[in-house]
């Protein structure tokens, strides 16, 4: 099947939805969302996530111990988890309508405008599933920021840094971002190669066809109604 432009468009913003939906699944799961390094013990360094917190201790297995209440968390976990497990949902069900409204699925009883309608759903999905994703790991990074430059703790304190799970949920959301985009501009495109009604049926003859008359003048006559075809 040759690629036309806007099945490679489709075919580029589904693997970079996957992608991002990947990487969104991965963030979720990771606890380096915070990082923090004792100087009294060089050899520990505490990491946080959504679900639980470690202690990594070098050349000794990490210990890990999850949340015992949701209600515990800072406020800004508590809307990471909601919006994360949201993001998973909307980019899992973008994928699936982008995947049925592209070039590559093809059902003779689906309509192209059908079709069409599914893929901007789809991309609208995606591009809803990035902004569930950045909008958490931006806040839990901004309340990071918040508490590093806090002058009324002490600076005996160490303070939480940023953890890798940041920096890919980051990289999630654009990949999601730009995924939605380019299915939504793909299913924006006209339809290439759609036969118009003159051309879909050659042996219909036209409602007026020219007709000589006998002094050389051409004029439009009506078909005959009783014309058996």
């Amino acid at each position: 099947m040759a690629w036309n432009f806007r099945g490679k468009a489709q075919l580029g913003g589904l693997l970079l939805s996957l992608l991002g939906w990947i990487c969104s699944c991965v963030t979720t799961v990771l606890p380096q969302w915070k990082t923090l390094n004792l100087e009294l013990n060089e050899m520990e360094t505490w990491i946080m996530g959504i679900w639980e917190v470690c202690v990594d201790r070098e050349e000794v297995v990490t210990v890990c111990k999850a949340f015992e209440s949701f209600l515990s968390l800072p406020q800004e976990l508590q809307v990471a988890r909601i919006l994360m497990v949201t993001s998973h949902g909307l980019g899992l069900l973008g994928l699936l309508l982008s995947g049925f409204g592209s070039e590559c699925f093809q059902f003779h009883r689906i309509r192209w405008v059908f079709k069409r309608r599914l893929g901007l759903l789809g991309g609208t999905l995606e591009v809803s599933a990035s902004a569930t994703t950045l909008i958490p790991i931006s806040w839990v990074a901004h309340a990071t920021i918040q508490d590093f430059w806090d002058d009324s703790i002490p600076d005996i304190i160490p303070r939480w840094e940023f953890g890798g799970a940041l920096y890919l949920g980051w990289a999630a959301g654009i990949f999601l971002a730009l995924g939605g985009l380019l299915l939504i501009f793909s299913a924006c495109l006209g339809k290439e190669d759609v036969p118009s009604p003159l051309v879909a049926d050659p042996t219909v003859p036209p409602s007026w066809a020219p007709v000589e008359e006998s002094d050389g003048s051409f004029h439009l006559l009506p078909r005959p109604r009783n014309l058996v075809i």
